[in-house]
């Protein structure tokens, strides 16, 4: 092995291990990103954890001049056609692509570099979904100057190697158990009231109390709302976000449309609303998941045939899978540890 293939083995490495090293979200997205610049340089950066199930954005760090345009690109990634969004790659048997590559080099045929990177003077565009266990927990992305070279074959292998990796760190970090000890947040649930545009037309004492908790909620100092309200109001509207607090807390967005403006409703979350997350963070499939969680509600084989329109025989052959993720032997223990799980997090 050459020298510079040393070196750049020795930093893969000291990234796997700050991804094991039990950091929180927030210190895991910063470090990592630190480090990746070393191999694969950029100009800008982009980084966010997502919710499992929805793929909607739970907290996120943006470096300029990208900040200023989350709105543009929430925009695209949830209501324009583009490539390499982050949906998208989360599903695909390849999570990293570059615009250059996607587009064959003629990068106007995007979007969002029409209306949003070149206007900012950016280029080429790296992308990321960092998933692990059929579930992605988070997103990647390096930007550089429209004046220099796009990124190399070499460099998107060295990001898809290190993506599975990513996503372990953080649903390590997202799962982990909760700190004892978390101060109690304020009685009632919050409403925030959102225009067309995404900018704050009310909001409840109470979201401005729960918001305080949120991964990214200093961003309230600067006037904006965390990341996560903003994509959830942008996304699928209505939706449920899980949002997991800075004090261990887990706390549930609803969205609705009323009218012309968006409501975003901040409560704790519920137990059932944590079922889908934390079989996910076992690794489960979608199907798999189907299963355990009507199990853990005490179906039987023959209401899950009748429910999922399965065969017997298929849903013996996903408990068997869930058992084994689990390390459990029977419907009874796999009930009683999820509901150990859940009881962590309420």
């Amino acid at each position: 092995m050459s020298v510079a293939g040393a070196v750049v083995e020795r930093r893969l490495a000291d990234i796997e291990r700050r991804c094991c090293g039990g950091l929180d979200t927030g210190t895991l997205g910063t470090e990592i990103v630190g480090r990746l610049r070393r191999l694969v340089p950029a100009e800008a950066a982009f980084s966010a954890t997502v919710d499992p199930v929805t793929l909607l954005f739970t907290s996120a760090t943006a470096e300029d001049p990208l900040g200023p345009a989350t709105a543009l690109f929430l925009d695209n990634e949830f209501g324009q056609a583009d490539v390499n969004k982050f949906a998208g790659l989360a599903r695909a048997a390849d999570p990293v692509g570059s615009l250059d590559r996607a587009t064959e080099g003629s990068r106007g045929d995007s979007a969002r570099y029409r209306e949003i990177m070149a206007p900012l003077g950016l280029g080429d565009e790296l992308r990321a979904a960092l998933v692990t266990g059929h579930r992605c927990w988070g997103v990647l992305c390096l930007h550089r100057e429209a004046s220099s070279p796009g990124f190399t074959p070499e460099e998107i292998a060295l990001v898809r190697r290190l993506a599975p990796v990513l996503a372990t760190g953080l649903r390590t970090a997202v799962t982990a158990a909760p700190p004892s000890g978390a101060a109690a947040g304020p009685d009632g649930v919050g409403l925030i009231l959102l225009d067309s545009a995404l900018r704050t037309v009310s909001m409840s004492p109470e979201a401005e109390q729960w918001l305080t908790d949120f991964p990214d909620g200093d961003r309230q100092d600067a006037g904006l709302l965390p990341v996560s309200v903003l994509a959830a109001a942008a996304g699928p509207v209505p939706s449920t976000v899980r949002v997991r607090g800075r004090s261990g807390r887990w706390l549930a967005l609803h969205t609705s449309r009323l009218g012309p403006q968006i409501g975003v409703v901040v409560e704790p979350a519920r137990p059932a609303e944590l079922g889908s997350v934390l079989l996910s963070a076992h690794g489960l499939t979608d199907a798999q998941s189907r299963v355990a969680a009507l199990v853990i509600r005490g179906y039987s084989t023959r209401q899950l045939v009748d429910e999922l329109h399965i065969s017997a025989n298929t849903v013996q052959e996903h408990l068997t899978a869930v058992f084994d993720k689990f390390g459990v032997r029977s419907r009874r223990e796999l009930v009683a540890v999820v509901l150990a799980d859940l009881s962590g997090f309420a």
